[in-house]
């Protein structure tokens, strides 16, 4: 069986999605599964014209150049036609749900319009029991199709030698936009003077809004935004992390907070969407109670070392659950299902 995976979010500067397909792409070849990983460097992904011309038309294009039985589209959108059977992975429906600041032609496209092309798939992979329960929900497709399969998380974070570093910091990975919520942790920030805030993930017209109540708050020196960070940096900040925060309102998986518990990190992420299935039940906090996340970080720094005696239990889990291998085997038996299901 030969497979053609969608990789073109996987050019230049891979974020969460891009990391995933690479990630992916190794671990099957790994496994001694014959894929081919399609991309065309010319057409610049994070350009909505781009995109959508890779997708309907160079995609399947590619597919039919390399010959492959089956399209895994694995960045969430998919070709109208392929010529092939396909499936596709969903990381999330929030194009249904919270993306209402985007442009509409990018709301449509990202959303009903990917949704529509979803029942064309013969089989649909999730990032979670959540999304599977979301799409399913708001987009009318057939549960019967619906496969969870959660990512893997690199072994490199899993390699990481905690070194937590004075003053103490607490990390925030992700893009900076309104569903992550980064707010919620700024706010704390006013009651836990001895800490500060390092997020890293690409920016949005939303980082103005948290460096004004950074400002507001009077935390202002303590909040620093640096955006994309290359893996050897992320890795480090890992290392050196007191704590990470995901206060997100909407995950389909949160990469961030599975990152963390492999790398060791002790983690408070949110009461919400997919992070409680990822997010152990101890590391759970309200959405939107600032008052309470500044009282967990506070007993977080004074209880450190018993938190990263936790966090080391938790890591052994985490690195099993997580694992690529695992990920990938997954994955393939889809892939042979997906084949069989020929006319369903």
């Amino acid at each position: 069986m030969r497979v053609g995976i969608d990789a073109q979010l996987a050019v230049g500067t891979a974020t969460g999605i891009g990391e995933y397909v690479r990630e992916l792409v190794a671990a099957l070849r790994a496994r001694g599964e014959s894929v081919s990983s399609l991309s065309d460097a010319r057409l610049d992904p994070w350009r909505f014209d781009r995109r959508v011309r890779w997708d309907q038309l160079a995609l399947p294009l590619a597919a039919r150049r390399a010959g492959v039985e089956l399209l895994h589209c694995a960045s969430g959108t998919m070709p109208a036609l392929a010529g092939v059977p396909m499936v596709v992975t969903v990381h999330d429906v929030v194009w249904l749900r919270e993306q209402r600041h985007a442009r509409p032609y990018a709301r449509w496209y990202f959303g009903a319009f990917s949704v529509a092309r979803y029942r064309r798939a013969r089989l649909i992979l999730v990032d979670s029991e959540f999304s599977g329960h979301e799409l399913v929900e708001l987009g009318g497709i057939d549960p019967q199709r619906v496969r969870v399969v959660y990512p893997g998380v690199s072994a490199a974070f899993a390699a990481v030698e905690r070194r937590p570093s004075e003053p103490s910091f607490a990390l925030a990975v992700g893009t900076v936009e309104p569903r992550k919520n980064l707010e919620v942790a700024i706010r704390a920030l006013r009651e836990v003077p001895q800490l500060r805030l390092v997020s890293v993930g690409p920016p949005t017209p939303y980082v103005e809004r948290c460096l004004q109540i950074a400002r507001d708050c009077g935390v202002a020196e303590r909040v620093e935004l640096r955006g994309y960070v290359t893996r050897e940096a992320l890795l480090d900040l890992y290392a050196r992390a007191a704590v990470a925060l995901m206060p997100s309102r909407y995950e389909g998986f949160g990469l961030g907070a599975a990152q963390a518990l492999v790398a060791g990190v002790p983690l408070l992420a949110a009461r919400s969407s997919s992070l409680v299935e990822v997010a152990p039940d101890q590391a759970r906090l309200p959405v939107d109670e600032p008052s309470a996340w500044a009282q967990a970080l506070r007993e977080l720094l004074a209880a450190r070392e018993s938190r990263e005696r936790e966090s080391a239990e938790l890591r052994a889990r985490a690195c099993e659950r997580f694992s690529w291998g695992s990920a990938a085997e997954r994955v393939a038996a889809c892939y042979g299902e997906a084949l069989s299901r020929a006319g369903r």
